[in-house]
């Protein structure tokens, strides 16, 4: 069996990991780089039961625990652990005494709300290197990645039997697209639900050890009267990532040209110096975008491509993509090798559920 993944993100890290795991001959396909976009530029938080309630659920459960094996095997790196993690609010005036939280490193304008998870429910990883050594781990297992830019799929009949991979004839018995929002591209060779790109900015800070492993979920308001919702997340590498801006930005054509929106990083930046003194003293190591991949209605699509046997699909995973790719790259590799899957239920996921058309 070979299996060519066309995407180099965490996605498709995964779903090459499990695919070569089970013996299969894996080709991963990606334009610019392992995990160049969103999966490079996220906050790598992970949640046990934050998707409890909804069809992800299941998922999102057995991702946590993949996680956790993973970590194990690799022997740390990624910068995974186990960590708490709290809401609270960002005011104009001191607050009052925060709860729970080491709040030394924060600012006194900030309330603490209540502990929104523990080191039992909660964790993170450093998104890049979580999904480059993804992608090593697939590689001493036989993966191949091949860097280059895919010009269109090759069909006998209704068949998905490879890609063309710019000019060159690359085939194979199973084809998955996971691109992330740039899966829209293959919209003009197969009949694909829409895949949208939400944006968002983050930075990066050099921090040390001066802030413990305490994630931070805020409220904010800006005296235009916009509401923000900043994350922190500090990292077991000694750094601390920060996002709370979001647009509707076009999609650019290439991963390589996204970059921030006019005004948006200085926007951040303010409201970094509010949240700590740590952070408005600490150098920026990174002020970046990405876009999130998400679909019409909030699902990630999971499966095989209806009309095109052969063809798969795994994507649209909105926030939560560095938390359910372990399990949703354990699920691919189950579906396209056994036609069936055995820990997770992908029904919710099927890619027929939604309106499909090609560009």
């Amino acid at each position: 069996m070979r299996a060519l993944v066309v995407g180099g993100g965490v996605i498709g890290a995964s779903t090459a990991y499990y695919l070569a795991a089970r013996g299969a001959d894996v080709i991963v396909i990606e334009r610019e780089a392992i995990a160049c976009a969103a999966s490079g530029k996220s906050g790598g938080f992970l949640a046990i039961d934050w998707c409890d309630g909804s069809p992800l659920m299941q998922l999102a459960r057995r991702s946590f625990a993949l996680h956790a094996e993973l970590a194990e095997e690799c022997d740390g790196e990624w910068g995974y652990r186990r960590m708490a993690a709290y809401s609270g609010i960002l005011s104009d005036s001191h607050a009052s005494a925060s709860r729970g939280i080491r709040s030394g490193w924060l600012s006194p304008n900030i309330s603490i709300q209540g502990r929104l998870g523990s080191t039992g429910t909660t964790a993170q990883v450093q998104p890049a290197a979580f999904t480059a050594g993804m992608m090593r781990a697939a590689e001493r297992r036989g993966a191949e990645l091949r860097l280059g830019n895919v010009r269109g799929l090759l069909r006998r009949g209704e068949d998905v039997v490879g890609v063309d991979l710019d000019g060159e004839t690359l085939e194979g018995d199973a084809v998955v697209i996971a691109m992330g929002p740039w899966s829209m591209q293959a919209m003009q060779w197969l009949p694909l639900p829409p895949v949208f790109g939400l944006k968002g900015h983050s930075l990066v800070f050099e921090t040390g050890t001066a802030i413990p492993a305490e994630a931070l979920f805020l409220e904010f308001m800006e005296t235009t009267g916009s509401i923000l919702s900043p994350e922190v997340f500090p990292r077991a590498d000694g750094t601390t990532y920060v996002c709370a801006i979001s647009s509707d930005s076009p999609l650019p054509a290439d991963p390589a040209l996204v970059v921030p929106d006019n005004g948006a990083i200085e926007r951040l930046r303010v409201v970094c110096d509010r949240i700590s003194p740590i952070l408005a003293s600490s150098r920026v190591l990174s002020s970046q975008a990405c876009f999130r991949p998400v679909t019409q209605d909030g699902l990630p699509l999971i499966g095989a491509i209806p009309g095109a046997p052969g063809g798969f699909v795994a994507t649209g995973h909105s926030v939560w993509g560095i938390l359910n790719a372990p399990a949703t790259g354990e699920a691919m590799a189950e579906l396209i090798l056994d036609d069936a899957t055995q820990a997770v239920d992908l029904s919710s996921f099927n890619p027929a559920r939604l309106t499909t058309r090609r560009n």
